[in-house]
């Protein structure tokens, strides 16, 4: 026998409906749930992996008072007096929290209402500020609030899906599934990717506008000129839903084709073959990602794409509309709340009274905050300066992924109380906690999510609570009390947070605001957990049906009219010619921000399993890198070391380094430490798209590669990269300096016994070095050495963990690090649900697979969550081009 819970993936926002399984003996596998309207059964890698990430491994299970374990009520009364006695010597505004796109819907709400509604102070700011924030702001000044118009459904309707600032293929990979299936059915279907690099994504598109970093306003500005001019502008629709379309256009027609050209970067023939699709196209989704929304004008390039689809009426109906793709499984959900600091609950404006009083009047509260509190990056200056001295951090790492990180780093250091809310023990940010209190992780807490199409479901508990861990809104609604408002902070259940949500959402709402969910205001224990996977709004009292916002109107400004917004173009200022080169952040296919959950899951690792810099061939040359040499990064606010990995898919001038690599897992690569503080100035979101930075050669003495059954210790080498691997840790490595002995540096930091006498060779004159330790038929550990980069069949090695090697010739081809006649090096891993490697695809092809459906059958590759089916399909191209050479 065994036990199903459907629940909700905790990754990107597309919100994948997950079925866990339970089986009598406790293990757990997952499986995408068929009847999820987000998903409809598929998942994506990192989805597919799920069950190998809720290990206990390194998990918080005790509250604890610095360093110490302590007791619940010890340390929730520390909390309260803490932060009450900084509210009575400085105020409400001297305390602050830092929440997260982790926490569910509950969790959030809590956290709000005990920050705007009794503490006072709107010092509450989110994770979300780094990836959607722009988004919030253009909505709202388009539309008067923050409503997303359309469904993933539209993606599939459209005749014409243009990608802009989104990889869609690494970073929502379902919708990614969902479009390219909608392309397969209908092959008339266009696909425009706009982004400076060639991505993944771009391997679907008919057209890739290779843009210049920040171009987009140019763009989309020179777009709404070209269609003010065409036949596709809807007088109609501008004349009665519409105001500022002249401002707009006055704006928009300053910039002619030279100038287009020379802001974004794009030939004139590209240029007008884009001009010319939209404006020919009816059905034409727009949807944009991080590309758009973490730029120092990231609210101008959202209010670009919006004037184009109010120009032509191409908003609300099916297949047409812009469309924000969220980062976090629950940045929606933190919107619905007032997550951000300059927002109140249920999409009400904390700059209007009416609204204030309103909450208000609901929470029944002492106070309310009346102005926007400080957004993420000037709240951690704030804690810096000492304007903040108590600070709470709930599931987030921001000391990993805020701009400027060494700086945050400094000033959580320095406050003198913070408390932080997370799953695991040891973080770049929990090691600066007074007080760190252990949460519930994914399949341990229950409560709601919200996707990006504004579909809310659930995520149920399957497992149990380890330890003495809490849901994160039990511990706010504990301090609460504790600060004296018992009454207002009695929540039984996150079914009882829920319902207040909604009745709240629902409170004097006339319709005059987008988010109402009245229908649920009485929700019970038993409603909610049969909760199904809905869209808003759903008012208490209106049939249910609305999908999409605006096909006839009726936006959230006073006179429900939408507004036009005259953008301009952002003015460069890259003066300084020490740092001559972009650096473009981001997310790469197999990992999840900080590597705290994905980082368990040795598969999700066999992918890429180092930090690396994309760098085009031609600067590589010019700065003397080599492919898989080291490169150091370095802005005026930090460096960054990482491995460089040359490819003509990168623009010249340009480098991209992914966000997730943290002190846990590399030596020197948490890249936000090298970004610049520097911030929207409409949305506070920082520009980690378009950051000034120099690139030169790491130079050293020797590489090393090694593989280890036990986790390695206390590195402390100029360069290192470590990661979970089956059977044990893989592990890159680079030396500044030869210890006195090797044999006794591997001892050191793989825990291998004294007695244990390695196998091997080394080789005076190359510079090669070869150790392999075994204890009976085991492998504990090998260790390659060498003066370039070290050539070793990895995954091959890495296999070795897991075998017996009872025969000697099987320990001399470990040490020699590849497999001996007769057996195939898998090479790099390109598809992670079955650990098929780049060599067998190759093998494939040669064979006789000359299309991604056929390898998939040789191999199954591609066949799972199809995540990497456009890598396999650029290896079957090479392949191929190189035979008809």
């Amino acid at each position: 026998m065994s036990t199903e819970i459907k629940t909700t993936c905790p990754y990107c926002g597309v919100g994948c409906g997950v079925i866990a399984r339970i089986d009598d003996n406790g293990t757990v596998s997952v499986k995408g749930d068929a009847d999820h309207p987000a998903n409809f059964g598929r998942l994506c890698s990192k989805g597919s992996a799920l069950a190998e990430t809720i290990d206990l491994d390194g998990r918080v299970l005790h509250p604890q008072i610095n360093g110490e374990r302590a007791s619940w009520d010890k340390a929730l009364d520390l909390v309260a007096s803490r932060f009450s006695q900084t509210i009575a010597e400085h105020g409400p505004d001297s305390v602050a929290f830092y929440v997260s796109g982790q926490l569910l819907t509950e969790d959030y709400y809590i956290a709000n209402k005990l920050m705007k509604g009794f503490i006072g102070s709107a010092n509450i700011d989110t994770n979300s500020r780094l990836c959607m924030s722009s988004s919030v702001a253009g909505h709202k000044r388009a539309f008067g609030a923050d409503t997303v118009p359309g469904t993933y459904e539209d993606i599939e309707l459209a005749d014409l899906v243009i990608l802009t600032g989104s990889n869609l293929a690494w970073c929502h990979p379902v919708i990614y599934q969902r479009l390219a299936a909608a392309k397969a059915a209908r092959p008339s279907m266009k696909i425009v990717v706009i982004d400076p690099r060639r991505t993944m994504t771009a391997d679907i598109a008919d057209l890739h506008l290779a843009i210049r970093p920040d171009g987009d306003v140019a763009l989309f500005m020179g777009l709404l000129a070209h269609l003010a001019g065409t036949a596709a502008i809807d007088q109609n629709y501008i004349g009665k839903h519409t105001n500022g379309f002249a401002e707009a256009f006055a704006a928009a027609s300053t910039l002619d084709i030279a100038d287009l050209m020379e802001l974004t970067g794009l030939p004139s023939m590209q240029l007008r073959q884009f001009f010319r699709l939209f404006e020919e196209t009816e059905k034409v989704v727009t949807c944009y990602s991080q590309g758009v929304n973490q730029s120092a004008s990231g609210t101008d390039k959202v209010n670009a794409i919006v004037n184009c689809h109010l120009a032509t009426g191409r908003i609300g109906r099916p297949g047409m509309g812009p469309f924000s793709l969220t980062g976090q499984p629950n940045a929606m959900g933190g919107r619905e709340v007032g997550g951000l600091a300059n927002m109140l609950a249920a999409h009400m404006a904390i700059e209007n009274p009416e609204d204030c009083d309103r909450v208000q009047r609901f929470w029944q509260s002492p106070d309310i905050a009346r102005k926007a509190g400080l957004k993420a990056v000037d709240m951690f200056r704030a804690v810096a300066d000492g304007r903040i001295k108590a600070l709470w951090i709930m599931a987030t790492n921001p000391v990993v992924s805020m701009p400027d990180a060494d700086a945050v780093a400094a000033a959580i250091a320095a406050c003198p109380f913070v408390v932080v809310s997370d799953v695991l023990q040891e973080t770049d940010t929990t090691q600066y906690a007074h007080v760190l209190l252990p949460s519930l992780g994914w399949g341990e807490k229950d409560g709601t999510v919200t996707n990006s199409e504004r579909r809310i479901s659930r995520q149920r508990a399957f497992l149990d609570q380890p330890g003495e861990a809490k849901a994160d809104w039990w511990q706010m609604a504990e301090v609460g009390r504790r600060m004296g408002f018992a009454d207002e902070f009695s929540f039984p259940s996150a079914a009882d947070v829920f319902a207040e949500h909604a009745a709240l959402s629902a409170f004097e709402n006339d319709g005059s605001r987008d988010f109402d969910i009245g229908a649920h205001a009485r929700t019970d224990a038993a409603t909610y957990d049969a909760l199904a996977p809905f869209q808003w709004p759903q008012p208490e009292h209106a049939a249910a049906g609305i999908t999409r916002f605006f096909g006839e109107g009726g936006f959230f400004h006073a006179d429900r009219k939408a507004r036009f917004i005259a953008v301009e173009v952002p003015v460069s200022d890259r003066t300084n010619t020490d740092f001559p080169l972009t650096l473009n952040t981001g997310r790469i296919r197999d990992q999840w921000h900080t590597m705290t959950r994905t980082g368990k899951s040795a598969r999700l690792s066999a992918h890429i399993a180092e930090p690396f810099a994309e760098i085009h061939p031609r600067d590589a040359m010019e700065i003397g890198v080599a492919s898989a040499a080291l490169v150091e990064i370095e802005s005026p606010y930090g460096t960054a070391v990482v491995r460089a990995l040359v490819t003509d898919r990168q623009a010249r001038g340009s480098l991209f380094v992914p966000m997730h690599w943290n002190d846990q897992f590399a030596a020197k690569a948490r890249i936000d430490a090298v970004v610049a503080p520097l911030t929207d100035p409409v949305s506070g979101q920082p520009a980690s798209k378009n950051v000034a930075v120099s690139a030169r050669p790491l130079r050293v003495e020797s590489y090393g590669f090694a593989v280890s059954f036990a986790k390695p210790q206390n590195l402390d080498t100029v360069y290192w990269a470590l990661a979970k691997a089956i059977g044990g840790w893989r592990l890159e490595l680079a030396f500044d300096a030869a210890p006195d002995s090797w044999t006794e540096w591997c001892r050191v930091h793989f825990g291998i016994p004294d007695h244990i006498e390695p196998l091997g060779y080394a080789d005076a004159q190359s510079g090669d070095l070869r150790l392999a330790f075994f204890e009976g038929d085991r492998l504990l550990a090998a260790f390659f050495l060498a003066r370039q980069p070290v050539a070793v069949a990895r995954n091959w090695a890495i296999e070795q963990l897991a075998v017996r090697h009872t025969e000697l010739a099987k320990r001399f081809a470990v040490v020699a690090g590849r497999p001996g006649a007769g057996r195939m090096d898998p090479g790099a891993t390109v598809c992670s649900c079955f650990g098929v490697g780049v060599n067998q695809i190759v093998a494939a092809v040669r064979g006789g697979c000359h299309s991604v459906e056929a390898v998939g059958k040789d191999l199954n590759a591609g066949t799972n969550c199809g995540s990497c089916r456009a890598e396999i399909r650029g290896i079957i191209d090479g392949c191929l081009a190189a035979a008809a050479e």
